[in-house]
């Protein structure tokens, strides 16, 4: 459980760098991701969760 909030905090890092570093970078995401089709984003978020199951089996393995 403790590798569980240490990845929440580790988001929460990365998320509050992009938004308070680069906002105008976020707001150009965040109207991108707006546009794009729903399958896109479906197949988008498939592989994002693909590669991060395999980064913590590479790490954790």
């Amino acid at each position: 459980m403790q590798d569980f909030w240490a990845a929440m905090g580790l988001v929460l890092v990365i998320e509050g760098v992009v938004y308070g570093g680069f906002p105008n970078l976020a707001r150009k995401l965040a109207s991108e991701v707006l546009a794009m089709p729903e399958g896109a984003l479906r197949v988008a978020g498939l592989v994002a969760v693909a590669v991060g199951v395999g980064i913590v089996w590479l790490v954790r393995g």
